[in-house]
């Protein structure tokens, strides 16, 4: 995130510098001091939307630094290891993913997400952030040549109430009905009688890139585990086969969430 943060304030530099003003001469013309704007500059003070809105308002730059600020802000809502992840997804041609408590936030829809982040962890405006950079992620599976998702599910993921959500499990339900139906998503439940199984240890992404190469992530509630070592992603995918030979079918998986939606109407 550091570099990041870095480019930003080095473009703010670059503006002022390449209009040949001095701190207290570009702070004169947005309303600050030539102090405030040496702090932003050095990363002592953080730029606000204030401080941004008046760089765009004095000088012609088409809101460019109040855009940059938020797309900053929508990376400091996301950790580290998931900007690193998001770039392999972006580039995998088949992803394996099993999720034991959720729905794939790839398939969520934008009520389901934001349940997803409720309880009191994240603040308003950070859940607005986290989820709008969730369903941007889903721009991969529109796309010309979209990866193949492979997505396997807990039964219970799907029966899991959504308290003072009505609704909520029916659309999401719904939705993985109708993603379903394209060539390049199959969803796959593991049915409840399955009793206990291998998957039951926890969650975990398979993504596989264009040369072959495989990387994936496992997480919990305090981390997320990077994995790109061969032995390791080798154990993962020993265990995606386990728990893909407990799912059923596409078809009656697919046949299975209908009947799941159904049960959220009674």
């Amino acid at each position: 995130m550091g570099n990041v943060t870095d480019y930003v304030l080095e473009e703010l530099r670059l503006f002022r510098t390449g209009l040949g003003l001095s701190q207290d001469d570009f702070g004169r013309g947005i309303g600050y001091s030539g102090s405030h704007v040496s702090s932003v500059e050095t990363g002592g003070r953080a730029p606000t939307k204030e401080y941004m809105r008046a760089i765009d308002a004095h000088h012609p730059t088409a809101e460019r630094f109040q855009r940059m600020l938020e797309r900053l802000a929508r990376l400091d809502a996301e950790p580290a290891w998931l900007r690193e992840w998001i770039e392999f997804e972006r580039e995998a041609t088949t992803l394996r993913w099993f999720e034991l408590a959720y729905v794939p936030g790839l398939l969520q829809t934008e009520r389901y997400a934001r349940a997803t982040l409720a309880g009191g962890r994240f603040d308003a405006e950070d859940v607005d952030r986290i989820v709008a950079s969730r369903l941007e992620r889903q721009a991969i599976l529109q796309r010309s040549r979209p990866p193949q998702l492979i997505a396997v599910l807990d039964e219970a993921v799907l029966r899991r109430p959504v308290l003072d959500q009505p609704g909520l499990m029916v659309e999401q339900c719904e939705h993985l009905v109708q993603l379903a139906t394209a060539e390049h998503i199959q969803v796959h439940i593991v049915p409840v009688d399955a009793g206990m199984y291998l998957g039951l240890a926890g969650q975990f992404i398979i993504a596989e890139m264009p040369d072959g190469e495989r990387v994936a992530h496992a997480d919990n509630q305090l981390t997320a585990q990077f994995v790109d070592a061969p032995t390791e992603v080798a154990k993962l995918a020993k265990t995606w086969e386990i728990v893909r030979n407990e799912a059923l079918p596409r078809r009656q998986s697919t046949e299975l969430i209908k009947e799941v939606a159904k049960s959220w109407t009674c």
